[in-house]
């Protein structure tokens, strides 16, 4: 693959870090099948299947573009002790993730999503449902101590500690007060992929939300960039960080630094968008890595950016390697 060297040397930086993830851990499955002729039992289609497999979901999905883009990945979170979580541990083994900060809860099964999709020689592959197993209850206090310990045992070793919060009961306040404090303590860069409860990670460094989540945080529809700018300048200083990105789908995104007007970072074009699962992480994991690099958070969200319109063209929980990445940054120019 040829690319312009600018954006191989960009792309290069993104590499070499060392990433401590947080947060709440699963296993995406995909039963996928040809749909053959409609059932008699209900209108539904009969699928026909034709493979199946097993993705890292929710934090472990950021920890894994964090390993395919050159850096090193570190999983803190829970899983249960079960054959999924067998299947989980084996998922991160394969994709270079060091597994040290999981602990295993023998009384909360392994969060599974299950996705039921229709292929077609036609069509994209269709969603048609999804089957959740999830348990979200806060953590036993002796589960939540032991998550404790692994994050004070690996974050000396870390650059950076990204935590996912996908309000599945792993990321409770004292999670994200011990990642402030180690944060404090070994001089750590400190990202949230916040899904809600925004004011939880006070203090951070980089916190990202989508469209909605702001809209909930601040109680009103926001349109416009004029909006956007308004309601990162409110929040900004609400929710006590240093940076706040708020991703806008095919707008790209909006972002601000303290002390620094609002930015926007237009979305990259697309051609076909087969699947915008896991999009978001993959722009949290490029932001952390661009900003461990110490590279302006413009860059970093145009980064993000290019790495997310290249994930939404794959099936699932997908993840950027960085000739594909400099590739796509060389088209642009």
């Amino acid at each position: 693959m040829i690319y312009d060297d600018d954006n191989g040397q960009m792309v290069a930086r993104l590499a070499g870090h060392r990433v401590l993830v947080v947060g709440d851990m699963f296993l995406d499955e995909y039963l996928i099948g040809r749909a053959v002729r409609l059932s008699r039992e209900a209108p539904v289609p009969v699928l026909e299947r034709t493979e199946s497999f097993a993705l890292l979901g929710g934090a472990c999905n950021p920890a894994h573009n964090v390993t395919a883009l050159g850096s090193r990945a570190a999983m803190a979170g829970v899983i249960g002790q079960d054959v999924a979580g067998q299947r989980l541990l084996a998922a991160l083994a394969a994709a270079g993730i060091d597994p040290a900060g999981v602990v295993v809860d023998a009384g909360r099964p392994t969060t599974t999503k299950t996705r039921l999709v229709a292929e077609s020689a036609l069509r994209v592959p269709q969603h048609l449902a999804r089957i959740d197993a999830i348990e979200r209850r806060p953590l036993d206090a002796p589960v939540e101590a032991a998550l404790l310990a692994r994050l004070e045992a690996l974050a000396p070793q870390c650059d950076a500690i990204l935590v996912s919060h996908y309000c599945s009961g792993v990321v409770t306040p004292a999670v994200t007060a011990q990642v402030r404090h180690l944060a404090r303590q070994h001089g750590l860069l400190t990202v949230a992929d916040a899904q809600a409860d925004l004011g939880r990670f006070a203090g951070f460094d980089l916190v990202k939300c989508n469209r909605a989540e702001a809209e909930a945080e601040l109680g009103q529809a926001l349109g416009g960039a004029a909006d956007f700018e308004q309601a990162l300048a409110r929040l900004l200083p609400q929710l006590e960080v240093a940076n706040l990105v708020v991703t806008r789908g095919s707008e790209g995104m909006s972002a601000i630094q303290r002390g620094q007007p609002a930015m926007h970072s237009p979305a990259v074009p697309v051609g076909d968008v087969y699947d915008v699962v896991g999009a978001g992480d993959t722009v949290v994991a490029v932001m952390t890595l661009a900003l461990a690099a110490r590279l302006p958070l413009s860059r970093a969200a145009h980064l993000a950016n290019a790495a997310a319109s290249l994930v939404v063209r794959k099936l699932g929980n997908a993840v950027v390697r960085p000739g594909e990445l400099a590739a796509a940054l060389g088209r642009e120019a």
